[in-house]
């Protein structure tokens, strides 16, 4: 097996953006809302299954690659419970804001199993790569505990004030990892852009549909709003749990290892690791993986089954690995984001 070089995958959102995103891809941006591009994606967007998908230069789409070899591309012939052949536990996004996006929340892998028919809730997690403006920042979590009714009064009259006021804003800056676990609400600022990783689903309850072209019957995921606002975390993230999700690279720091991009909660889920080499290539070990290049030229080399092999690296460009290469390295002037599944599929013992 070898690593998969994946045409463009932008599609367009209810929300706009996407200038960053179509000048790191080398696309043109025909529309203001493609400010999202799904990288090495095996799921569909939940109200289109024709969109989401990715491709590979020939047409075929990843899905049916990855289920035609699930062992060869994921490491696991089972793979996660019901979760079907084309499941390789990761969905990785270039997401390009350029407007805030409204206040929204993902389900836990609990609430997914009772009321979605998913092994997965939807954990996610942003690295941010560039920021624009004078204030750039996200919003995770609430400040103080929110009452569900009040809350939920507050949601049916859009209410975006009373919302963004009662959560935690936080600054951002280039190099900023930043995990939000399900049932966090959270939403991105404008001109923040973002490698975003998450479980591999397109769960999302909008709080805040006002200021995109969503309606709010497009919001609650078809269950309805009583059933669905039962995902909401109503507790108070507190400054120290706030801090426990959130990590920083410096973007110019090289280093002969993979250098973390996300605290340490984020494991179970997922991770993003940076390779920037110092002197010598940076090992990534085994295992499906994606890899947006970020900044220079390099290289990503395995050992083949004759001889080592290896493919050029230039800024740009999106790569997915199989798991049946092997242990795997980045070297040379580059500087590449490495995106992976967590190591253990999830559990619904």
């Amino acid at each position: 097996m070898r690593p998969v070089l994946l045409p463009p995958n932008v599609i367009d959102h209810f929300y706009v953006g996407g200038r960053l995103l179509a000048a790191l891809r080398g696309v043109d941006q025909p529309s203001s809302r493609r400010p999202e591009e799904w990288i090495a994606a095996t799921v569909p967007r939940a109200d289109d299954p024709a969109v989401g998908r990715s491709r590979l230069a020939d047409g075929a789409l990843l899905a049916d690659v990855v289920a035609a070899d699930r062992e060869g591309w994921t490491g696991s012939a089972t793979g996660a419970p019901n979760a079907g052949a084309t499941d390789t536990g990761l969905l990785v996004k270039l997401l390009d804001a350029g407007q805030r996006l409204p206040v929204h929340v993902h389900p836990s892998r609990d609430f997914a199993r009772a009321h979605l028919h998913s092994c997965y809730g939807k954990t996610e997690a942003w690295y941010v790569l560039a920021v624009e403006g004078d204030d750039p920042a996200v919003w995770v979590g609430w400040r103080d505990d929110v009452d569900p009714v009040e809350l939920a009064s507050r949601i049916d009259a859009q209410e975006s004030d009373w919302m963004l006021g009662r959560m935690n804003k936080i600054p951002v800056r280039p190099g900023d990892g930043v995990l939000v676990p399900a049932g966090e609400p959270h939403a991105t600022g404008a001109g923040v852009f973002v490698v975003e990783v998450q479980e591999p689903t397109d769960f999302s309850i909008l709080l805040e549909w006002s200021v995109t072209t969503a309606t709010r019957e497009e919001s609650h995921l078809g269950l309805g709003f009583d059933l669905a606002l039962r995902a909401v975390d109503h507790r108070a993230t507190t400054a120290s749990e706030l801090a426990s999700l959130q990590q920083h690279v410096d973007p110019q720091q090289r280093s002969d290892t993979l250098l973390r991009a996300l605290p340490v909660p984020a494991d179970p889920f997922f991770r993003i690791d940076i390779a920037a080499p110092l002197d010598a290539a940076v090992p990534v070990e085994a295992g499906f993986a994606v890899v947006v290049v970020l900044d220079g030229h390099g290289e990503l080399g395995w050992t083949g089954a004759a001889a080592p092999e290896q493919v050029s690296l230039a800024r740009g460009q999106a790569w997915a690995v199989p798991a049946g290469v092997g242990r795997w390295t980045v070297s040379g002037d580059v500087r590449a984001i490495v995106c992976r599944a967590s190591a253990e599929w999830p559990d619904i013992s």
